[in-house]
């Protein structure tokens, strides 16, 4: 058995200081790690107005991966500091769910105005009307929404972040009725263009809704997908059991618990999303912790575990998100044909079997001075009608 890797010295603390210890650590699993260097790959590579939609199921660690982000960000930004004091690394903030039913964009962009430490709001400028002019700007409860997106968007070109990112995006998509879904990326995409700060959107499979809005909106937008563990892929299989291994590690209880020969049943109740995962172990040991008990047990996770129904509902979401991602498979044929391209299986076909075969006229013979292939008389027949002529 492999030695445990929680600092024995730290026994001695407080519940809740062993509770936070293990809260706050994370398991460098490969998806998050392919999934961070993606997302930072496009937000060095991409054009300063992309937009990077990032999407996953519920608790697979979407926000763990923004976190992982912003600090590999923070870290690059330092060597630039002292340099450029105007700048900072980034502007994060999270979409906050409407209590109406309609996304409201004055109360997001305050968020992100005070996510950067914007001073002195009541003091900026308001946008310039016709004449050229600028009215004072006055925050308040009836300043207009377009007035805290001016106010934003000096903001971003001041202080040139490299990001802004933003989770649990997909609340954007909500809107009053009549409204259309463009008109809501049509407000970022503005925003990132005339700022030219790459926004990355992070949220479930719902953001998918903003896939392929328009032709514009398609050609300056990445996707990344961060996709759960699989069971019956033997791969991930052992991924899961590798992650379950280092929890049980950094568990913070004299007594060990083995995850490991429970991994079905942790599979099953947190649908191979790590985060799912993580939230469930830190409810179990919290009650452990709580009651002053050395060791975890299997009562403790299944008391605090999702119920069949949460994960059933859990799993169909997923299973419909990924199914929508995965598309069509016919649809790549289809965009073939469209452009007038031959299909995959022509172009895998020899050489000489891609020649367009056409075929001939009825009635029509395609090879003059050559016989066409008839039933020519042979036997007795022959002879008697040589002899007659």
């Amino acid at each position: 058995m492999a030695a445990r890797k929680f600092p024995f010295a730290r026994w001695t603390k407080p519940w809740s200081a062993r509770l936070e210890y293990f809260r706050a650590y994370t398991v460098a699993h490969p998806r998050l790690i392919e999934a961070r260097d993606q997302l930072m790959d496009a937000i060095r590579d991409s054009e300063p107005n992309t937009l990077v939609l990032v999407f996953g199921p519920t608790g697979v660690g979407k926000t763990t991966l923004r976190l992982k982000a912003e600090q590999t960000l923070v870290d690059e930004f330092r060597t630039d500091a002292d340099v450029d004091r105007e700048r900072i690394p980034l502007v994060s903030a999270e979409a906050v769910a409407p209590e109406s039913g309609n996304f409201s964009w004055s109360d997001h962009f305050k968020r992100l105005l005070r996510q950067m430490n914007e001073p002195l709001v009541e003091h900026k400028q308001r946008r310039p009307v016709m004449s050229g002019t600028e009215e004072p700007f006055q925050a308040g409860p009836r300043t207009r929404t377009e007035d805290y997106r001016y106010a934003l968007e000096q903001a971003l070109l001041y202080r040139r972040p490299t990001a802004v990112m933003i989770d649990e995006a997909q609340h954007m998509a909500k809107m009053a009725s009549g409204r259309r879904l463009l008109d809501q990326l049509d407000v970022i995409k503005s925003i990132a263009n005339r700022t030219g700060t790459v926004h990355v959107l992070f949220g479930t499979y719902d953001l998918l809704a903003f896939r392929n809005l328009g032709g514009q909106v398609s050609r300056r937008s990445v996707d990344l997908h961060f996709p759960r563990y699989r069971a019956e892929d033997a791969s991930d299989r052992r991924v899961f059991l590798n992650v379950l291994h280092s929890f049980r590690q950094q568990l913070p209880l004299p007594e060990e618990f083995d995850l490991v020969s429970h991994w079905e049943y942790l599979y099953e109740r947190s649908v191979g999303c790590v985060g799912v995962l993580k939230q469930w172990l830190v409810k179990a040991l919290c009650g452990a912790l709580r009651a002053g008990r050395s060791g975890l047990t299997l009562r403790d996770l299944e008391r605090t575990g999702l119920s069949v129904a949460q994960c059933e509902k859990m799993l169909s979401e997923a299973a419909e998100g990924e199914a929508r991602f995965a598309g069509n498979p016919s649809s790549r044929a289809q965009l073939r044909g469209r452009l007038g391209l031959p299909s995959e299986s022509a172009q895998r076909a020899p050489l000489g079997m891609q020649v367009r075969r056409e075929r001939a006229p009825s009635g029509k013979n395609m090879h003059p001075g050559r016989r066409k292939p008839t039933r020519d008389v042979v036997g007795d027949g022959g002879a008697s009608h040589n002899a007659g002529a």
